[in-house]
């Protein structure tokens, strides 16, 4: 196991700084993920979570491979896995290698639906015995790099701390860390403290994540934590400029009125996207919904509030071509 994972190769460039699109349930499908490799590059992107399910041979479904299967652009893709069974996760794993994945994440932070109550995502965390089983099996399965995307706990914010060595004798190779429990989900703000003492704790790589919305929190947060890189979920969702801002290639804020254009054109091209990859206008009208519930930026609220009210595809695009 040493020398596989002296071997290994991280998902960026050694002494970049990398950002990351974070995995987020129903949003960072392939057509949006190539949208932001096209337009902003992120250094590592990552799937939406892939459901493992332990009853079936096939226990990925046919859509999930698609998701899984190579890179967009040179970008690298980190496929993330979900499921509460070892023995089905390894075969899952090896599927997806199979079909081209070279780095793969484990959830653990997971706070919603019926994979909590199944010892899988967050729950895991608290049974830390078989966790620990989990990953060594797991690490001796995958070839390319291994992380982990944890919560600071199930209900218990130090909780993260006495998970440490068990990450760093299972072999991970860095980790992304939410600095929220499971049970919060997304109340209450990242205590980015926690992940500042994560990253002095452990001599993996830590990945930053959590309330990133604008670059200067960003560069806040890795000011104070020392992480070697940030990864961008909700904040990046609402704005995919905010990986530009955070480079320095973009103005930090822009004025109202370029804000509203910037929206308009990565809704214009999104739903261009969408209508290539998903079928009826009910399902891709609901996934540009989605997109909008991330939309908070009070000089871009009017739109966003008009958009969601749409009835129809042909009455959204109205309002996004319209002055």
């Amino acid at each position: 196991m040493g020398e596989m994972h002296a071997n290994t190769k991280l998902p960026w460039a050694e002494g970049s700084l990398p950002l990351m699109l974070a995995p987020m349930q129903g949003l960072t499908n392939r057509a949006l993920r190539a949208l932001f490799i096209e337009r902003v590059r992120p250094d590592v992107v990552f799937t939406e979570f892939v459901r493992v399910k332990a009853s079936t041979k096939k226990n990925i479904t046919a859509n999930d491979r698609q998701e899984v299967a190579g890179t967009h652009g040179g970008v690298p893709l980190v496929v993330q896995l979900i499921g509460t069974d070892t023995e089905a996760l390894l075969a899952a794993a090896n599927t997806v290698q199979e079909l081209g994945a070279e780095h793969l994440n484990i959830n653990l932070g997971c706070p919603y639906g019926r994979m909590t109550s199944q010892t899988a995502g967050g729950a895991l965390l608290r049974e830390p015995i078989a966790l620990a089983r989990m990953l060594a099996a797991l690490r001796q399965e995958i070839r390319g790099s291994f992380s982990v995307k944890v919560r600071s706990g199930f209900d218990d914010p130090a909780q993260i701390f006495s998970l440490l060595t068990i990450f760093a004798e299972s072999g991970i190779d860095f980790l992304v860390v939410h600095p929220r429990t499971v049970k919060q989900m997304y109340a209450g703000p990242a205590d980015h403290a926690i992940t500042a003492e994560v990253v002095r704790q452990t001599p993996l790589p830590v990945i930053a994540n959590g309330d990133i919305f604008t670059a200067a929190i960003g560069q806040r947060v890795l000011a104070e934590t020392g992480a070697a890189g940030l990864m961008l979920g909700r904040g990046a969702i609402a704005d995919p400029l905010l990986f530009e801002r955070l480079r320095g290639r973009y103005p930090e804020g822009s004025i109202p009125a370029a804000k509203v254009a910037e929206l308009r054109d990565y809704l214009q091209a999104l739903l261009g996207r969408y209508q290539a990859l998903f079928c009826g206008e009910h399902q891709i009208l609901c996934k540009m919904k989605e997109v909008l519930c991330h939309v908070h930026d009070p000089e871009v609220a009017p739109l966003a509030r008009q958009l969601k009210r749409s009835k129809s595809l042909a009455q959204f695009g109205e309002l996004l071509i319209s002055s």
